[in-house]
């Protein structure tokens, strides 16, 4: 089988592409310029597998790029990751999201419709379409009404409502995963947990002189899964999924963000460190809680987490080590 990853070069992209690769497959990632940035990616991907893997050059939003890109080569799968994914950056640039994470979902979708009907399609939603409601809720399952709470999740929301609509009117074969937190290996610094490591690590190699960890606010409580845990979700969904429905992606265990915070500490072996709440990091729209039901899921796939949170934490941490020791 041969797969297209959008986003290939963010978070998610390279740990989807691993699995693929390794399980025999082809894959293609989707980047929008030519000045080598896919070549960041080695750093979580070794050079046989980043050897194997197909650079194509275009931009979600220009319709027209993507018209090129599905008359010229044939796929069997999509998974649509590229998104401008980061809730605070929504807010200052509330536009830019839009464009990125609709207009270009609709201009890949719409050029699957017109050349590649008949290619599988995944579109990665976010739990963030959720927004708030988990706290009167309770858990969060894929019929809870989605009411967004930044300007992000409204994004994801849109083209959630609108691969649904595709799919029930025969235009798309596809299905929507609603990832709940994930952590691991390439989280950018700019998301909580992957904050706390990069930190960390800078005072573990030196690099930061002062023992005072700057948070935000440790009060909210989430599930954490690693990334490669989610990513084997979305794999496994591609050929279990039925089209036009959401699965939730997530674990089972709810921990305020505090812990988290603890046990990356407890990894880094560092002593001494003091914790500060930093403005800049505290968010003033935020989610309480986020607590998922993946029945769903784990019957479509029989999908069950396979790294530990500690393993998480740990690999998490080394990769900043790595990444930043001179």
């Amino acid at each position: 089988m041969k797969y297209l990853i959008t986003g290939l070069t963010g978070f998610a992209g390279p740990h989807l592409a691993r699995e693929l690769l390794d399980a025999g497959h082809e894959v293609a990632g989707l980047i929008r310029g030519s000045n080598g940035r896919e070549d960041d990616i080695r750093d979580v991907l070794d050079d046989d597998h980043f050897r194997k893997i197909e650079w194509i050059y275009g931009d979600l939003k220009d319709l027209d790029s993507m018209d090129r890109l599905f008359v010229q080569q044939r796929f069997d799968g999509v998974y649509h990751l590229a998104a401008q994914s980061h809730p605070p950056t929504s807010f200052s640039h509330p536009i830019g999201t839009f464009a990125d994470n609709v207009m270009g979902s609709i201009h890949l979708i719409e050029s699957l419709r017109k050349h590649q009907k008949e290619c599988r399609f995944m579109f990665c939603s976010t739990s963030e379409v959720y927004g708030d409601t988990c706290k009167d809720l309770g858990v969060l399952s894929e019929t809870s009404p989605l009411l967004p709470s930044n300007p992000y999740g409204n994004s994801k929301a849109a083209v959630d409502f609108f691969v649904q609509e595709r799919c029930k009117n025969k235009f798309l074969d596809g299905y929507i995963t609603r990832a709940f937190s994930h952590t691991g290996p390439r989280r950018g610094r700019r998301f909580s947990i992957s904050s706390d490591a990069y930190q960390l690590a800078r005072m573990k190699i030196g690099l930061e002189k002062n023992s005072v960890l700057r948070v935000g606010n440790l009060q909210t409580k989430r599930v954490v899964i690693d990334v490669r845990d989610c990513v084997h979700a979305y794999v496994l969904l591609m050929d279990k999924a039925t089209s036009g429905e959401a699965y939730n992606v997530g674990g089972s265990d709810v921990h305020p963000m505090q812990y988290y915070t603890d046990l990356l500490i407890e990894v880094s072996g560092l002593t001494g460190v003091t914790q500060e709440v930093d403005s800049a990091l505290y968010r003033p729209i935020d989610i309480q809680v986020q607590i998922p039901d993946t029945t769903k899921l784990r019957t479509a796939t029989g999908w069950e987490p396979r790294i530990s949170l500690e393993q998480a934490m740990q690999d998490l941490f080394d990769y900043w080590v790595r990444k930043l020791t001179p």
